[in-house]
């Protein structure tokens, strides 16, 4: 059967031969739908990230637990190989502890052994110890010091407990207390538990209470921040200088040309004694100023 040409079926259609009305009622043929499933939404994008973030997670989980109970393990077992305490056997118990113990106190004039260890044997690793201290004050605050405006982040105290009838009057008893043990413990390090480290911690902890107590002003009025880097800079150079005499001299570093004097008094073991002073009045600045930064929210 062939198909009419174009130009025949007009010529049906102006002669009134060709009937289109059921050519019009007819439908469109309906269009194939689309695979939509081919095309992920954006509901369906951030469902499969969350996904992925959830696995990520579980897998980080897994592996630091399991690297937790490895490293437990590991110490675990170092320290089932250790050898019981007090044995002959220890590496500890070698002539060096044996001359600290049996002669630290007439060599060193100090009755806390470990006073005498930490400041007249290996005195310059103590000197390293307060570097680093120093060290991290100045690299903190040439951190902060970024411009010459200060900004101030931190928000002004809600409670005034300077006028708080308990806070202030204890505040008032304890802050005197505190700084006179703190001294009491920076003094006595040669002859009983204490020494610079855990003096100078106590008379730090007494400056916090009393600038948490009246302020930033009161505590800036009495301890300013370039006063506090003198003082810390003043006793390394007495540290440097009192440890560091014998390269100059070329004697034997372990002997002292102070005397140990007597022990179990207060002005005896020779430099010990202002050595631990040196050591409380670094560790108290350093602490203090770092706890001043986080006051005033400059960290």
């Amino acid at each position: 059967m062939t198909t009419p040409s174009e130009p025949s079926l007009v010529q049906l259609w102006l002669h009134g031969g060709l009937d289109l009305s059921e050519q019009l009622q007819k439908e469109p043929p309906e269009c194939p739908a689309e695979n939509v499933s081919a095309h992920p939404t954006p509901r369906r994008d951030r469902t499969l990230v969350e996904q992925g973030v959830h696995r990520s997670l579980r897998l980080y989980n897994v592996l630091a637990g399991l690297l937790c109970v490895v490293l437990s393990a590991l110490m675990l077992l170092t320290a089932a190989d250790l050898p019981p305490y007090g044995s002959d056997t220890a590496p500890t118990v070698n002539e060096v502890a044996r001359r600290y113990v049996e002669q630290g106190t007439e060599e060193t004039g100090a009755v806390n052994t470990v006073a005498g260890m930490i400041l007249d044997y290996r005195a310059f690793d103590t000197l390293g110890e307060s570097f680093v201290l120093f060290t991290a004050m100045c690299a903190v605050t040439i951190l902060l010091n970024r411009s010459g405006k200060k900004r101030w982040l931190r928000q002004p105290d809600v409670v005034d407990y300077a006028s708080d009838p308990i806070v202030a009057p204890m505040c008032r008893f304890l802050i005197p207390v505190i700084l006179v043990f703190g001294i009491y413990i920076l003094l006595n390090g040669h002859l009983s538990p204490g020494g610079g480290f855990s003096g100078g911690s106590i008379l730090a902890a007494g400056l916090m209470l009393f600038a948490m107590v009246w302020g930033d002003g009161a505590a800036s009025a009495v301890l300013r921040p370039r006063r506090l880097q003198t003082v810390v800079l003043c006793s390394l150079g007495f540290y440097c200088l009192a440890k560091s005499y014998s390269f100059y001299t070329g004697a034997n570093h372990l002997h002292s040309i102070i005397s140990p004097g007597t022990p179990g008094r207060i002005l005896s073991a020779g430099l010990i004694l202002p050595l631990n002073v040196a050591v409380g009045f670094v560790v108290c600045c350093t602490m203090y100023s770092f706890y001043m930064y986080f006051r005033r929210g400059e960290l």
